[in-house]
């Protein structure tokens, strides 16, 4: 059971007292993956995956037959400064895409059997321009923090998160230089597409706001530069890591929302592995920085959950291999 979320304190005790995988799942797997049909490692890093996915679930022969993918919108005072090559209100019409399964998060889960939900987070209230003031107060940051603790389904065995709203990547690139330091310039992309005057001033507003707002805290940077949307993902990412759920990560600024997590514990992502590397060119430096190895890199750039969804049968097909070949005992077949 997840425990109420009344303040900040709530969520940061919540996430520090969170469990740690099954050992004795984990051993088992470990040691039912050493008698399988197959020479040792012949299945590389899924024989990885399938143990680790064994230990958070606390089966030795595991299943995915429940994924969850969900998907989270917000909007973002920060566009007034030009930011995005998009208006805010692309972000309302594409939660009614969403909503009506038109876009390509929708297909991905449904080729994955994952159930989707789309959670839209006070669009008409755009957060704070974080060049001016926080993004976000601290009530409101609870409030979508809340929104993504809530939307976990507890009966879910695997869970993908992702976002949409317009002039994201910036809250995102501005959250990775606050978290890791460096030039503002070296987390900053180009996004939807911004032409290089775009670009220019996005680094301007990404350095102003990290100036602004100094802190080492997780949540303060958060709080001060991130968005709802962003929030909630790390409220959902926190609850699964508290629920024994597994994660797939998608792409930079859910990395950069699961980032979060990690400054606050450097196990809070010990759940997680990421889906894939986008070609927002900061993801890949901060997935370094988180120490996750990518699953995929194909080139997208999408947003939406779309990369993590697109790795669900990564996985599933790590389990099913795990899970379903016989051992060489039970197929009759000389270990050598």
């Amino acid at each position: 059971m997840l425990p109420e979320l009344n303040d900040l304190n709530a969520f940061r005790a919540a996430l520090a007292a969170a469990p740690g995988p099954d050992a004795t799942a984990a051993q088992g797997a470990a040691e039912r993956n050493g008698q399988l049909t197959k020479p040792p490692g012949a299945l590389g890093r899924l024989e990885d995956l399938a143990i680790w996915y064994a230990g958070w679930r606390g089966d030795a022969r595991p299943q995915i037959a429940a994924p969850q993918v969900i998907v989270f919108a917000g909007n973002h005072g920060v566009t007034a400064q030009g930011v995005s090559a998009f208006p805010s209100e692309v972000t309302v019409q594409m939660v009614m895409n969403f909503e009506h399964g038109g876009a390509a998060i929708n297909q991905l889960a449904r080729a994955a059997g994952a159930a989707m939900d789309v959670h839209a987070l006070d669009l008409d209230n755009p957060t704070a321009d974080f060049t001016q003031a926080p993004a976000m107060t601290e009530a409101e940051l609870l409030d979508a923090l809340r929104t993504g603790w809530q939307a976990v389904d507890p009966q879910a065995d695997l869970l993908v998160v992702g976002e949409m709203g317009i002039g994201n990547t910036t809250p995102a690139a501005a959250i990775a230089c606050a978290l890791f330091g460096g030039d503002a310039a070296d987390w900053t992309g180009r996004g939807t597409g911004v032409d290089d005057a775009g670009l220019t001033n996005k680094t301007r507003v990404v350095a102003e706001g990290v100036a602004l707002h100094k802190s080492e805290d997780g949540l303060e940077i958060l709080r001060c530069l991130g968005g709802r949307e962003i929030a909630a993902m790390a409220g959902a990412i926190a609850a699964a890591r508290i629920l024994r759920i597994p994660v797939i990560l998608d792409g930079f600024i859910c990395t950069a929302a699961a980032a979060c997590l990690w400054r606050l514990s450097d196990t809070a992502l010990d759940h997680a592995v990421a889906g894939h590397q986008s070609a927002e060119a900061a993801h890949g430096a901060v997935l370094a920085k988180l120490g996750k190895e990518p699953l995929l890199s194909l080139g997208l750039r999408l947003g939406e959950g779309s990369g993590g969804a697109l790795a669900i049968n990564i996985l599933k097909s790590a389990v099913a291999c795990h899970s379903g070949m016989a051992t060489f005992a039970e197929a009759g077949v000389s270990d050598g």
